[in-house]
């Protein structure tokens, strides 16, 4: 089944999955959010960013902590990694737990969290400890009756790239979401403030870059030029420096005919990279999970469907908590189509590079 927008299947969504709704396209338009922010973490993923990866976490302007900004994705250096195996812990597995287990962390005072419930519902890039000099995050790698398998990693507070995904539903009788403007302008912002690398436009139009380092001196030329040699310098780059991605979807709303509108513009001009999710790759996702769904998603539709019953407290599929088979089973699905997915995004800025530079970015900066 194909659909001529992304709108078309969100239509569809409403008028199956959230019929029981009163406002079931304002409904399907927020499960359409969700389901972009899971293909941009399992993307980050098969990146191999899992371990660098925090959710949700609040972002300072660069020079000015007074001011934090909430990023769906932040990535972080590692300071240090731990593997955990034992056969002796049970659900829920909590951080109290981890902490019983691992001699490291006995004087550490942890947040009082769960990796994985009692009902099997797993917490993904689970904070356990959080302060100003680093950050402690677990991720579970296997649960068996057997035996279990976890991941802690501490973190560098600073992280080195963010990203930002950027939905806007259209409604009925409108050309294009109300609030494409109002979401390009916030994303903009963050963009523009929280990277020690700043951005001044020229007479020409072109952008000049501009970064202090930590020496006091000034490194300044042509913005991409001096991004680019900062990432893939020898030399350490200067604090505060961090890659700005931006991932927008639904065609309708960001492009007319083949013609960025003014909202993409601004993006463009502000991420240091923006991705388009194509309506093709997201109704495709769509279609083989949720509305013609593979023998092998059929346990991440049913977490998905589970999650929208209308029943309070009970979603289990969003980028922070997902059930712990639907994600086994979206991670096998990733993997295995890599290439493919990998194809649901273009690149609009910056012009000229594709998808396996911004990865070769991330991958320098995460061990600088």
């Amino acid at each position: 089944m194909t659909y001529q927008s992304v709108d078309a299947l969100q239509r569809t969504l409403a008028d199956t999955v959230f019929a029981y709704t009163s406002d079931r396209k304002k409904a399907a338009g927020r499960a359409l959010g969700t389901l972009v922010e899971l293909i941009t973490f399992y993307a980050l993923r098969s990146w191999d960013m899992r371990d660098h990866m925090v959710i949700e976490k609040k972002v300072p302007e660069f020079a000015n902590p007074e001011i934090l900004h909430n990023v769906e994705f932040s990535l972080h250096r590692i300071l240090s990694k731990y593997s955990l195996q034992t056969t002796t812990m049970t659900l829920p597995l909590t951080a109290a737990k981890l902490k019983r287990a691992m001699p490291s962390l006995q004087q550490e005072k942890l947040k009082a969290t769960q990796l994985l419930s009692s009902g099997g519902v797993k917490r993904n890039a689970c904070v356990i400890m959080e302060n100003d000099s680093r950050i402690l995050v677990a991720n579970l790698d296997l649960f068996q009756e057997e035996g279990q398998h976890v991941t802690l990693c501490v973190l560098d507070p600073a992280p080195f790239a963010i990203f930002e995904c950027k939905r806007v539903g259209v409604e009925e009788g409108m050309r294009k979401g109300p609030q494409t403007i109002e979401k390009a302008k916030q994303g903009a912002y963050v963009a523009r403030t929280v990277s020690s690398l700043q951005k001044v436009r020229l007479r020409d139009g072109q952008f000049q870059g501009l970064v202090e380092q930590d020496d006091g001196t000034f490194i300044s030329g042509p913005y991409l030029s001096v991004l680019r040699e900062l990432i893939h310098s020898s030399q350490q780059p200067p604090s505060g420096l961090m890659l700005t991605v931006g991932i927008v979807s639904n065609h309708g709303n960001w492009f007319t005919s083949n013609d960025p509108n003014k909202e993409l513009r601004v993006l463009a001009q502000s991420y240091d990279w923006l991705l388009f999710l194509t309506d093709t790759g997201l109704s495709n996702f769509i279609n083989t999970l949720l509305l013609n769904p593979v023998p092998e998603l059929e346990v991440v539709r049913k977490a998905f469907l589970d999650s929208y019953t209308g029943a309070s407290g009970a979603n289990k599929f969003t980028k922070v908590q997902i059930d712990v088979n639907a994600d086994t089973a979206l991670w096998d699905y990733f993997s295995a189509h890599k290439k493919e997915i990998q194809s649901w995004f273009n690149v609009i800025a910056p012009a000229g590079y594709n998808i396996g530079a911004l990865r070769a970015d991330l991958l320098q900066l995460a061990h600088r």
